[in-house]
């Protein structure tokens, strides 16, 4: 219920901004609530704890990505066009989402243990959505049959990450979303039919 409010999304806005630009250790609840413009009582009204923060954030920008990827893909009907879109989507959101894209490359590997595993909970979702343009493009034979689906999936998830993650620590230096189409060009070589 509480997450249909205003002011859920608002702190929630607010903690990228302050987890980005302080690292999450430092990001204290008060600046939290002072970025998002309510009194630092109001953040309990909707979170446990700044931990609780966090994982609520990621619960839910993760499942808006995913949610803008399926849309995107839902009227291709070919798994390596659905791939480019993935790619692409995923380039581009971090890109024009700075500071997420600093919480998400950087903050929440340095989170602990018990931490990452509720949030690896929210990854499975993005690893099924990449397992099922895999799967589609066996089946539609744009894509060998040998495929190890783990290793393929991990491959193409880790390569997505390492450029965002570089591109996060380089400063943001370079165009990230126009390396969509390099990057989806070695997916589907490695992929494709030999």
């Amino acid at each position: 219920m509480k997450k249909n409010k205003p002011k859920y999304n608002q702190i929630l806005d607010a903690a990228v901004v302050v987890i980005a630009e302080n690292g999450y250790h430092q990001a204290q609840v008060s600046k939290i609530a002072k970025q998002a413009g309510v009194a630092d009582g109001t953040i309990y009204l909707y979170f446990k704890n700044k931990e609780d923060i966090l994982i609520s954030l990621f619960q839910e920008k993760m499942g808006e990505f995913i949610e803008k990827i399926r849309m995107k893909t839902a009227g291709i009907g070919s798994a390596a066009e659905k791939l480019f879109m993935l790619v692409e989507t995923h380039f581009s959101l971090l890109a024009e989402h700075h500071h997420l894209a600093i919480v998400t490359q950087v903050e929440l590997r340095q989170s602990n243990k018990e931490l990452r595993l509720k949030i690896n909970e929210v990854l499975k979702d993005y690893t099924k959505l990449i397992d099922e343009i895999i799967q589609l493009g066996v089946e539609q034979g744009e894509f060998r049959s040998g495929l190890n689906m783990r290793v393929t999936r991990q491959m193409i998830f880790g390569t997505l990450d390492e450029m965002v993650t570089n591109w996060v620590m380089g400063d943001h230096k370079y165009d990230l979303a126009a390396l969509a189409k390099p990057v989806h060009e070695l997916f589907v070589n490695a992929c494709g039919q030999k």
